[in-house]
C-alpha cells in the first residue's frame, strides 16, 4: 500500500495524470456540446403541436413547460405484445400530416423502421390508464429570454404552439424553436 502511495506522490508521475484528467474533462464537455450541435445539424426536422404550462421558475428563470398533443396517446396506438408499463422506454413513430404537424401513428417497445415522411422519437411511459397512456420525451422545458415566458404562454392560450424538433439518427432530440400558430 505504501508503495502505491509513494508512486502517486511523486511529482513526476502526478503531472501526466493530472493532465490526462483535465483533458478527459475538456473532451467530455466538448462532446456534449458537439452532440447538441450535431443533433440540430444532422437531425430530421419535425413539427409538434403543444400547449404551454407554467412559464416561470424562480431558480431557473423564464421557461415554458410544454404539453405535447402526442403526450396523451390512445392504447389503440400501442404496438407491443404486452400492455405498456410505467417508466418503460418507448419509440413513437411520427408521420407528418398535410398541416406540416407530426402526429403519432404508433408507439413501439423497440425502435421501428420509419418510412418516407416519418420519424421516430424516443420517450417514456409516465402513466397508463384504461384507454390511454401518457408519454414524456425530455422536451417538455423550453427556456426563453427573460420576460418572454408569459408572452409565449398567452400566445399559446389563443393559438396552439408549434415546436420545431430535430431528431438525430442516434435518437437524441432537441427543440430548435417554438412559434405560435396563426389561424
Amino acid at each position: 500500500m505504501t508503495d502505491l502511495l509513494s508512486w502517486f506522490s511523486s511529482p513526476a508521475r502526478r503531472r501526466p495524470m493530472l493532465r490526462a484528467l483535465v483533458a478527459a474533462q475538456v473532451l467530455y464537455v466538448l462532446g456534449v456540446a458537439g452532440a447538441g450541435y450535431a443533433t440540430t445539424a444532422l437531425g430530421q426536422k419535425v413539427m409538434l403541436a403543444t400547449t404551454p404550462i407554467d412559464p416561470r421558475d424562480l431558480l431557473y428563470g423564464d421557461f415554458v413547460r410544454l404539453h405535447y398533443a402526442i403526450s396523451e396517446t390512445p392504447l389503440s396506438r400501442w404496438q407491443g405484445p404486452a400492455a405498456p408499463q410505467r417508466r418503460q422506454a418507448v419509440f413513437v413513430l411520427l408521420a407528418t400530416g398535410s398541416d406540416s404537424l407530426s402526429t403519432a401513428v404508433g408507439v413501439y417497445p423497440q425502435a421501428p423502421k420509419p418510412g418516407v415522411g416519418q420519424a421516430v422519437l424516443r420517450g417514456w411511459v409516465t402513466d397508463v390508464y384504461r384507454s390511454s397512456f401518457n408519454l414524456r420525451f425530455n422536451l417538455e422545458r423550453y427556456y426563453v429570454p427573460e420576460g418572454s415566458g408569459l408572452r409565449l404562454e398567452k400566445a399559446g392560450r389563443l393559438h396552439p404552439l408549434r415546436v420545431r424538433v430535430s431528431i438525430a439518427p442516434w435518437g437524441q432530440a432537441r427543440i430548435t424553436g417554438v412559434e405560435a400558430e396563426l389561424k
